[in-house]
Order: structure tokens, then C-alpha cells, then sequence
């Protein structure tokens, strides 16, 4: 719709009356919304490629002259041809997408290839160092590169393979935090909200293909400007996965000031759910997870909430019968709906009927059927309780036998009635369901974020970077019992994810394994003074400023090494769930990557095998020595492929 409204402007330039005329039609059909989501899917998003050598077919843009910070000709051309003229290399070009097609020639260093994300690719990856100290361990990844084509790449190494996607887009504020098409979106683009959904929905079909449809999870973080349009994207992308949004808080002591409105301390998380992965009790970083109660809770036995009538469960209604002196005699079996629960005769004198009834007498069912709750008497996992008013039917959860299973909760024996007399052990960690609102003290951006990076990387700055134990925490709900997990972050930023699957390694023993995609983008400001110092991207004195270069690889490095870029040994420690000083870093391997874009033909004829190799390795699983070139007799084997 957006180019729509460009054609129109077109039209009203040539023919007043005509463009009033389509621009009225226009307005009355966009009007007409369906239900749900809608918004404008803009032409495909192009990438510029400025390390990648000109060759002729390619599609190029016009570089402005060096120096200068203005944005320059974003009219893409072909290439049609390259020759060399006293010394210089000159490329003919032909203007794409015209009308009337414009014909120059340009020298070829003020050119710049571009990709169009509907355009087919051959990717590639040049290893730009690594990381090695965990032996045989698999090896975190970095990719320094446009995320949609790192994506596709994955499809081949992972697809149907990934345990987790955890990431922390664009928030879309208007200020200038990401780009499409090459530009700056910025808070008077009337565009902006449909670019952003353009932007993520093509990058979320992506994903869609790489999660395992078995068990698996999709964790996207945002802020209140986006919230409500990325659900609505996210339950029409993924229709079958199970969606919960939590509420972090990430900022508690002084917050963000809105002018006019309230201080926001917090932002969202999505969580959606594929196959049967759920949520794991586990503890959380900065609370008191030590049990404060000497006796674990014994549940009502009772169900209560949604579908907890007896219409809703017939086979869950039935009689527990209790002695005048409140000990179990016997458990009924469930009564067909048809049968009144007063009709029922006791199987002996002076017993009382237990029902699952409500205080106002409406008939619930119980949370267990007869031969279970047999079962748990008889393993004195359920008991009965009597007061002077009432008697109840209380029973221990599945999560408190796990916690008898492991030793958190001791058992001293069973008390009259063969009950169970249990008693939580001394300093044992509690570990409970989290709820959907999280106000954890480790979950502080400042402190956690922020500041730690400056501990990892000191001297370099990056725009909030979430807190290390949150990120640790999200993703340890789903991937405690996942040891061999593989997580994928495509707007890793400054790497917090693979640093948090690193201490989830660390905890557990786990062999999971992280892969971080970013680009090496620099900041506005930082872009427009290194123009002034006639620099461009591809340069070795831009590129080093680069996210990627500057932020990512160091703190990476940093942590598994425990020393910091400048050769100290990083000061401070570890908190809460885990406490070990940062210098002792990790036993972890990584290795860092720059993706490439290989010609058709040299990899038809076999040429670029050195830069097809790592993604043979992604996918055996980044794990023992790569194959790097083709030998002589014509194949090789490795132990892993």
C-alpha cells in the first residue's frame, strides 16, 4: 500500500483530477479492514553488501563521495559490464525498476553490491577467530551478518532442530534504533508501525522453520509501543503454539520517565509454546528460594477453576468415606452422571460420604480419579483432615514428589493415619512455578546489564543490554532438563544469550549450545562522524566500530576467558544462583563467522568449498575438527561428520 500511495503522488504530479480521483477510490478501499491484524507488507528489504567484490550482473547503489553524511542515491542498478581504464576500474551501469532506465558509468570503488531478500543467495562463512576451552564440548556461534540471510542459511544446518529462539528486536521507538531498507526509521515515518511488522514477520517465518515442532519455545521481549500489534502477529504466525506474556520488571529503582505519564519499570515477554514443552519449576535469580515453611503444603484435593463441574468430569465425582473419628475407610467409585449423590448407600455403619462439593453445594470433581487416589492414600501422599465444621481431602502435587524423589523434601515418617510426615530439608533450594509478573533484583538492566558489560568489555558502551541472570532465567524455565539444547538469538545484540547459555552449562554440566546472529552496524551519531573522517562501511577502521567487532566477539571472548580486551583478568563476580568470580570464565569453545555471498558459478564448479565447509560443520553440530578443504583423493571423514 505504501508504494500505492507513491504512484498516486505520481499521478497527482501529471494529472491533478486523476490522483484525486485514485486517492478517493483508494481511501474507501482501505477502509474496508478485515478482523485482526492488518498492515502494509512493504517491497522486500535490501541489504548492502559493502565487503563483497563487484562483479558484473550484480545489483549495486551508487556510493555518495567520501566525506559526505547525507544519505545517497538509493536507485539500485545492474551492472553490466566492468573494464579497466588508465588504472581504474568503470562499471556500465543500467537503473533497475524504471520506467525510463538511466545509463552511467561509475568507478567501481564508489559502488556497493545489494541484496534483495527476494533475490536467491549462496551463503558462506569465513571464520574470524575462535575460542577454546572446552575441550570436546561443541562450539558457540557468531554470525556477523544480515539476519533474514543468516536465517535462511540455518534452514539447511537446522531446520526442525532448534530448542530455543530467544530475542530482544527493535522496540521501534522512533529514535533512530533500526533501519529498513537501508534508512533510519524514525518516529515521523507514517510507515513506521507496518515497516516494523514487515520487518519481524519475515525474519518470524524464518524461525517458524527452524523451532522443532515437537518441543520447543519462541521467546520475543518488548516494550509498550509494540506490544499489542507483535501478539496479534505472533498468534496469526504460530496458530498452534500455546502464548502466555509475562511482565518483567527490569528497571525497578528510578524507571524510564514518559512526559505526561506514568514511569515505566517494566516491558513484556512472550513466551510460545510447540509440542508438549512446558514450563519447569526451577529457582530464580535474586529470591530468597530457600524454603521458609518447615512442612511442605499438602493440596486441596478438590479441583476448582475452569471445567471443575461434575458435567465437565463425570468420572472425577465420586465419594470418599471418612469414620466418625476423621480416618480413611474406603474410596468410592465414580458415579454416572445420572446417579444423585444422596442415592449413594455406604459400604458400612457411620461413615460419612466426602464429595467434591463447593460451600454452596455445587458438585465439583476431584483432581484425581478412584484408583489413583487409592494409590495415594496408600503411599500416604493423600490425607484426610477434619475440623469441627469440615472435612477435607488433601493430597501432595507431582512437583512435591519430584522434591521427595531428590531429597529436598525428607520424610520422618507417617503419622496415625499412614500419612506421610515430611519436613523440607535444611537450606534446600524451593523451587516453585513462576507467575506471569517477575520482580526478581537480579532482573535490573542496570545493574545486571549495563554495568556488567562495562565489568566484561570496559570503555565500550551499547544501548541497553538485558540483565544476564533474566535472559538466564527465561530461558532456564524451558532448557533445564534440555542439556544438549540448541538456542538460537537473531537479535543477539551484545551476546547476553550465549554468555546466559553459558552459565546454564556451567550449573548443570550441559553441553547446549548457543548461536548469536547480529550485524556490524555503528550507532547514528557514531556513522554519521566516521563520514566525516571519509569512511565507509567495508573500511578496516569503520568495521571495527561495527557491533559485531566492537561489542559482541569481545564480550564473548571475555567470558569464556575470564580476561578482559585489554589483558586483565575481569574483576567482580558472579551472583545469586550461581557465585564464582568472572576471571575463572568458562570451560566453553566459540568461534565467530562473517557471512558471505558466493557466486552460482563458483559454487557450482566446486571453488568455494572453504567457505561452504563451516555450514557442513553447523550442521553436524559445530562439535570436533572441520573439514576445511576438499583432499586429493576426493573425501574426508571426521568424527562427527
Amino acid at each position: 500500500m505504501s508504494r500505492l500511495t507513491d504512484l498516486i503522488a505520481q499521478a497527482k504530479a501529471k494529472d491533478p483530477q486523476m490522483g484525486a480521483d485514485l486517492e478517493r477510490e483508494f481511501k474507501a478501499l482501505s477502509s474496508r479492514r478485515s478482523f485482526g491484524l492488518n498492515f502494509e507488507r512493504h517491497r522486500p528489504e535490501t541489504v548492502e553488501l559493502p565487503n563483497r567484490q563487484v562483479r558484473k550482473g550484480d545489483k549495486v547503489r551508487v556510493l555518495p563521495p567520501r566525506g559526505e553524511t547525507k544519505k545517497g542515491d538509493q536507485r539500485l542498478w545492474q551492472v553490466k559490464s566492468i573494464r579497466k581504464d588508465s588504472g581504474k576500474w568503470l562499471a556500465s551501469l543500467l537503473e533497475l525498476y524504471a520506467a525510463e532506465p538511466e545509463l552511467q558509468e561509475v568507478l567501481v570503488d564508489d559502488l556497493v553490491v545489494v541484496a534483495e531478500f527476494r533475490d536467491k543467495i549462496y551463503p558462506g562463512l569465513i571464520s574470524t577467530g575462535k575460542v577454546e576451552r572446552g575441550e570436546d564440548k561443541p562450539f558457540h556461534s557468531v554470525i556477523n551478518g544480515e539476519n533474514f540471510h543468516a536465517l535462511k542459511a540455518l534452514t539447511y544446518t537446522h531446520r526442525g532442530k532448534v530448542d530455543a529462539i530467544y530475542i530482544d528486536p527493535p522496540y521501534n521507538t522512533g529514535a533512530r534504533d533500526w533501519k529498513y531498507n537501508n534508512d533510519y526509521v524514525e518516529s515521523e515515518d507514517l510507515y513506521r508501525h507496518s515497516k516494523w511488522l514487515a520487518f519481524l514477520e519475515r525474519r518470524l517465518k524464518i524461525a517458524k522453520e527452524l523451532l522443532n515442532p515437537s518441543s520447543s519455545v519462541l521467546i520475543v521481549t518488548i516494550d509498550e509501543k509494540e506490544y499489542l500489534r507483535l501478539g496479534l502477529l505472533l498468534e496469526q504466525l504460530f496458530p498452534d503454539a500455546a502464548m502466555q506474556m509475562v511482565t518483567c520488571v527490569i528497571n525497578p529503582r528510578a524507571g524510564v520517565a514518559r512526559p505526561e505519564a506514568f514511569t515505566r519499570i517494566e516491558e513484556y515477554v512472550f513466551f510460545l509454546r510447540f509440542g508438549d514443552a512446558a514450563v519447569e519449576s526451577v529457582p530464580i535469580s535474586g529470591e530468597d528460594n530457600t524454603s521458609s515453611k518447615k512442612s511442605p503444603i499438602w493440596f486441596s484435593l478438590m479441583r476448582t477453576g475452569s471445567n471443575s463441574a461434575r458435567l465437565d468430569r463425570p468420572n472425577l465425582f465420586y465419594p470418599i468415606w471418612v469414620t466418625n473419628d476423621g480416618k480413611l475407610h474406603s474410596v468410592g467409585d465414580s458415579l454416572p452422571i445420572t446417579v444423585n449423590k444422596d442415592e449413594v448407600l455406604p459400604p458400612a455403619d457411620n461413615l460419612t460420604a466426602v464429595f467434591p462439593l463447593r460451600p454452596d453445594g455445587t458438585e465439583n470433581t476431584w483432581q484425581q480419579g478412584p484408583n489413583t487416589i487409592r494409590k495415594s492414600f496408600a503411599e500416604g501422599t493423600a490425607k484426610v483432615s477434619k475440623s469441627k465444621t469440615k472435612i477435607t481431602i488433601n493430597y501432595l502435587r507431582n512437583a512435591e514428589k519430584a522434591r521427595i524423589q531428590n531429597g529436598e523434601i525428607e520424610v520422618r515418617g507417617r503419622d496415625e493415619n499412614g500419612a506421610l510426615i515430611l519436613e523440607h530439608k535444611k537450606d534446600a533450594v524451593r523451587v516453585t512455578r513462576p507467575k506471569t509478573v517477575w520482580q526478581s533484583p537480579a532482573h535490573d538492566a542496570g545493574l545486571y546489564g549495563s554495568s556488567l558489560l562495562r565489568d566484561f568489555i570496559p570503555g565500550r558502551k551499547f544501548p541497553f543490554p538485558k540483565s544476564l541472570y533474566c535472559v538466564e532465567d527465561t530461558l532456564r524455565f524451558y532448557l533445564r532438563s534440555k542439556k544438549d539444547a540448541t538456542v538460537i538469538d537473531f537479535f543477539s545484540g551484545s551476546g547476553t544469550t550465549a554468555h546466559a547459555v553459558m552459565r546454564l552449562n556451567k550449573q548443570d554440566g550441559g553441553r547446549r549450545v548457543c548461536i548469536c546472529i547480529t550485524n556490524n552496524e555503528v550507532g547514528a551519531d557514531e556513522q554519521k562522524s566516521l563520514f566525516k573522517k571519509n569512511l565507509r562501511p567495508g573500511d578496516a577502521d569503520w568495521e571495527q566500530w561495527g557491533i559485531c567487532n566492537y561489542i559482541t566477539k569481545p564480550r564473548i571472548r571475555a567470558a569464556i576467558e575470564g580476561i578482559s580486551p585489554d589483558g586483565v583478568p575481569i574483576k567482580g563476580e558472579y551472583k545469586f544462583i550461581d557465585e564464582f568470580p568472572y576471571s575463572e570464565g568458562f570451560m566453553e569453545n566459540a568461534e565467530f563467522f562473517t557471512l558471505t555471498y558466493e557466486s552460482p558459478l563458483a559454487v557450482s564448479h566446486n571453488l568455494a568449498f572453504e567457505r561452504v565447509a563451516p555450514i557442513l560443520w553447523l550442521r553436524a553440530g559445530s562439535i570436533g575438527k572441520r573439514i576445511e578443504s576438499i583432499p586429493d583423493e576426493g573425501w574426508a571423514v571426521e568424527e562427527a561428520y
